[in-house]
């Protein structure tokens, strides 16, 4: 798995979002974009990931940053998540895992006695031309948010 790191430029995508819509990332050009990967929808670590974005989505949309979450759910499963939550901002589906490997989220992981393969909790600054500011593998889901607004001055 390659990861990427700041200067690379970030992957392209085109994603359904909850509502089956298309979503691009270069539909986000000319503005700066927190992508972060979440391995499954209304789990608790998520669901607590997902409530801070939501609950700071103001705080860094004043500050010029946009958000986009992505897993390998179903369209379904996160419009479910998105209603359930009220989140406000884009839950993208990545059912095949593309986007995911090609951004170096995929791989091994261990949960109990449990090892398998999917997606590692890992968050992306992009600048306004999509090129990765931070990139984050293996985050936290507890507190994650206000590290990120602590790291980005918001």
């Amino acid at each position: 798995m390659t990861q990427l790191t700041a200067g690379d430029t970030a992957p392209a995508f085109t994603l359904a979002d909850a509502d089956g819509n298309r979503v691009s990332l270069a539909e986000y050009t000319g503005r700066n974009v927190v992508v972060y990967f979440y391995p499954k929808a209304a789990t608790p670590g998520c669901t607590t990931e997902a409530c801070d974005f939501r609950d700071n989505l103001s705080s860094l949309d004043a500050a010029g940053y946009a958000v986009i979450g992505i897993s390998p759910d179903s369209v379904e499963e996160i419009r479910a998540f998105a209603d359930a939550e009220a989140l406000t901002f884009p839950l993208l589906a990545d059912s095949d895992a593309a986007v995911a490997k090609a951004w170096g989220v995929w791989g091994e992981k261990t949960v109990g006695d449990r090892t398998f393969d999917g997606v590692i909790r890992s968050t992306f600054v992009l600048d306004g031309d999509g090129v990765v500011q931070r990139a984050e593998y293996g985050v936290d889901a507890d507190g994650h948010v206000a590290r990120l607004r602590a790291e980005l001055g918001v």
